[in-house]
């Protein structure tokens, strides 16, 4: 059975949103995707989505009785989970249409908790009595490890920054838009060590919304899930294996490829989350496209940026476009409308695209396949 993406839209807007609650975010997101889709919520008979409220929520919301579920919660890689999932859901007769949906009020908190954790966690027992507490501190572990053994230097890592601000200039609905330079980041604020705050993604309120269904119960020219894979190596930052490549990467993304028979002079297009600058440079080697210690003088020489061979990060990314909080959402968002051709910032003749998500601190990786044909 061949699977797809039949809709997909983000909420009315997206960056400050202090009148909407998290269920706002999420029911409104499902609306927009429905229309896309030219479906009613009575074509639904899957619900999946993360944290709270959960599946079980958002199908009262809705008024739908699912048939099948999924609240798989893995951080922001969580979206691109639910897609696989649902997919093998539908091969399998479990359910026939799924909507997948993420609201997160990750500025403005509103209805949110507190953050915290537990001094009986793994984070909270060995990694928290040495300062490190959140992605800012745990990210600096990879970063400078990434730098001391590969040579990458801060004016190269400013670069992802810059690039991806390139494509958010021509993207209307991107929050930071104006164009800046490796001075202009190297002048920023120090948050921590070596990143400066334009080498930190956005926290914003928001949401989007995806419809996975068959082929033959599309309603408009679908987006051909080709491949995907998923993959998870440890929940705290300290007990990689490597610092300086993520083995979740490179494994879920050697599945995707796998499954969808293809190489990478077949992807036109490709979507890494970037909570921080160095991701991007990590996506682009363990998936493969670059060799080791390369990434960083590859997007230097702007072969990412507008106009480049291998566009990456077309909406801006979590740096210039939007971060809720759980960026993978986004990054499929723009995957589905550069395949449609509705992209704001357009790649010409974009018929393949790849989504790398990230959880956590490297936690846990998916990796989609898309295109707008079937080979």
């Amino acid at each position: 059975m061949t699977v797809v993406i039949a809709g997909a839209a983000e909420t009315d807007e997206l960056g400050r949103l202090p009148g909407h609650s998290t269920m706002q975010l999420h029911l409104e997101a499902a609306r927009n995707a429905l229309a896309d889709a030219s479906m009613t919520k009575g074509d639904i008979d899957g619900i999946a989505t993360v944290g709270t409220p959960g599946p079980i929520q958002i199908a009262h919301a809705l008024g739908i009785t699912p048939a099948w579920l999924d609240g798989t919660g893995v951080g922001g890689s969580s979206f691109l989970f639910h897609v696989r999932h649902a997919a093998a859901a539908i091969r399998a007769g479990l359910c026939r249409t799924v909507l997948i949906t993420h609201g997160e009020s990750g500025r403005s908190r509103v209805g949110a908790g507190r953050y915290g954790t537990g001094p009986d966690s793994l984070i909270g027992q060995f990694e928290l009595p040495y300062g490190v507490a959140g992605p800012t501190t745990s990210f600096t572990i990879t970063a400078l490890r990434y730098m001391k053994e590969t040579g990458l230097t801060h004016e190269q890592l400013a670069e992802v920054a810059v690039a991806q601000r390139r494509w958010a200039h021509l993207n209307p609905r991107a929050l930071y838009r104006d164009l800046i330079t490796v001075d202009d980041v190297l002048a920023s604020r120090m948050v921590a060590y070596p990143f400066h705050l334009l080498e930190c993604c956005l926290v914003t309120d928001g949401g989007g919304a995806l419809i996975v269904t068959s082929e033959e119960l599309s309603r408009r020219p679908p987006v051909y899930l080709l491949g995907s894979g998923e993959s998870a190596e440890s929940p705290i930052i300290s007990q990689m294996e490597d610092f300086t490549t993520s083995k979740a990467f490179r494994l879920s993304g050697e599945a995707a490829f796998a499954e969808a028979k293809i190489g990478h002079d077949d992807v036109d297009h490709l979507m890494v989350y970037d909570a921080f600058a160095h991701v991007p440079i990590y996506g682009l080697e363990d998936l493969g496209f670059v060799g080791r210690g390369e990434a960083g003088a590859f997007i230097a020489e702007g072969h990412t940026s507008p106009g480049g061979r291998l566009p990456l990060n077309t909406n801006g990314g979590g740096l210039s476009y939007t971060h809720t909080g759980m960026y993978g959402m986004f990054a499929i968002q723009e995957s589905v409308r550069q395949l449609r051709g509705e992209a704001a910032a357009q790649v010409p003749g974009a018929e393949v695209g790849v989504v790398l998500g990230n959880g956590g601190m490297f936690a846990s990786a998916a990796t989609l396949v898309l295109a707008n044909r079937l080979p």
